[in-house]
């Protein structure tokens, strides 16, 4: 069987891990081999580098920032992703190159053409074969965490008018790549977005 690489986008609190879970599980249950990964932090180098980009208080330079994602994802696609992809299995990962296009790029006003070849050098031009994108307005994403938040994260820290940059970020790599993109709305329930993935993911396999 060939394997597939298929990646959760979308704002913080948009349900990526839930919806995750929930098509590995089901993946897993028909006998698919599946393999989870996530950036940053995939890997044992990617925890640190994590600890870094996301819990360090203090400034990072926008472009420290993004070349931090680009080694986390470089070692992450190496060391993890494309061995279990090439053994057949499948990837299911929270966060990709696109989140980078719009948190840095977008979020971060760098030039997201930049941010995004930086990613496809580290990955030697690794792409997924599925992108699911659970829109949400940003608003509701930042209630979504305020409940939910047991540690200081530097992005989720961020003003509105950050993450509105960056979710309109993500609709326009979307709408550049619609047959790799899936988009849904994440104010939808859990069953109906976990099926409508499931539809999708089917003819894949």
């Amino acid at each position: 069987m060939t394997g597939l690489f298929i990646t959760f986008e979308g704002g913080d609190g948009s349900g990526k891990s839930t919806q995750a879970s929930l098509l590995a599980d089901w993946l897993t249950a028909s006998g698919r081999t599946v393999t989870r990964s996530r950036e940053p932090g995939g890997t044992e180098l990617g925890l640190e580098l994590r600890e870094i980009v996301l819990h360090r208080r203090g400034h990072i330079a926008p472009r420290a920032e993004a070349l931090i994602y680009a080694a986390d994802r470089a070692h992450n696609i190496a060391t993890k992703v494309r061995p279990a992809i090439e053994r057949g299995e499948i990837v299911i990962q929270d966060r990709y190159l696109d989140s980078s296009v719009a948190y840095q790029g977008a979020g971060r006003v760098l030039d997201p053409i930049e941010v995004r070849d930086i990613s496809l050098w580290a990955t030697e031009g690794f792409m997924p074969d599925l992108t699911i994108l659970l829109d949400l307005d940003e608003t509701i994403g930042r209630a979504r965490l305020d409940e939910a938040r047991t540690q200081y994260d530097r992005l989720e820290a961020e003003e509105n008018d950050f993450h509105s940059r960056v979710r309109a970020g993500f609709l326009a790599l979307a709408e550049a790549e619609t047959h790799r993109f899936l988009v849904l709305s994440a104010t939808a329930s859990i069953e109906s977005i976990a099926e409508a993935i499931r539809a999708r993911v089917t003819p894949l396999l």
